[in-house]
């Protein structure tokens, strides 16, 4: 990007004017340090775990992962458990 006409385009970009390709969204992250699917997140929360994420090598993204399957799991049985005094609601999820 030409640094004589950056400033203008990024007041561009932040003001909504204009929407950044990918490859200038690939720039702007990497300059800023960021991984590109920072760019997409719909909340800080979600930013802040992308950022995290990206600078775990593979072996602890599969562990993370398996971790993160694990609760998702304990989070349905929750759901089942605080249910079953309803019998229409649990035979329903029990059916999933």
């Amino acid at each position: 990007m030409d640094e004589s006409s950056a400033s203008g385009r990024m007041n561009h970009y932040e003001k909504g004017r204009h929407v950044p390709d990918i490859e200038t969204l690939r720039k702007i992250a990497q300059e800023l340090n960021v991984p590109l699917n920072y760019f997409l997140c719909e909340d800080d929360l979600s930013a802040e775990l992308a950022c995290l994420i990206s600078r775990l090598d593979d072996n602890s993204k599969k562990v993370l992962i398996t971790e993160l399957e694990k609760l998702e799991d304990l989070d349905l049985e929750k759901i089942v458990e605080q249910r079953e005094g309803s019998p229409e609601i649990a035979m329903d999820i029990k059916d999933l």
